[in-house]
C-alpha cells in the first residue's frame, strides 16, 4: 500500500476545495469516476458530500465510505 491514504486524510484533501479526481462505488455496485470535481458540502449525519463537476457544473451526492480512490491513491478505512 505505497500509494494509499486513510479516509480521514482523504476527507481533509476534499475539504480543501481543490479540484480532485475520485472513484467510488454506486448503490448499484457500479464504479463511477469523477475527474476535476470540487467538494462543496459535507453532511456528517448522512455521511455524504456534494461534489461539483467542473466541466458540466453538475452537483452530485457521494457517500464518503464508497470512495476507494482519490487522485490516483487508494483510500482505506
Amino acid at each position: 500500500m505505497a500509494n494509499a491514504i486513510h479516509i480521514t486524510t482523504a476527507k481533509k484533501i476534499m475539504d480543501s476545495h481543490d479540484p480532485v479526481s475520485i472513484s467510488f462505488w454506486t448503490s448499484k455496485g457500479e464504479i463511477q469516476t469523477y475527474n476535476d470535481c470540487i467538494s462543496l458540502r459535507y453532511n456528517f449525519y448522512e455521511g455524504t458530500r456534494n461534489v461539483k463537476l467542473r466541466p458540466s457544473n453538475e452537483i452530485r451526492k457521494v457517500r464518503d465510505v464508497c470512495i476507494f480512490r482519490l487522485n490516483g491513491m487508494e483510500v482505506y478505512l
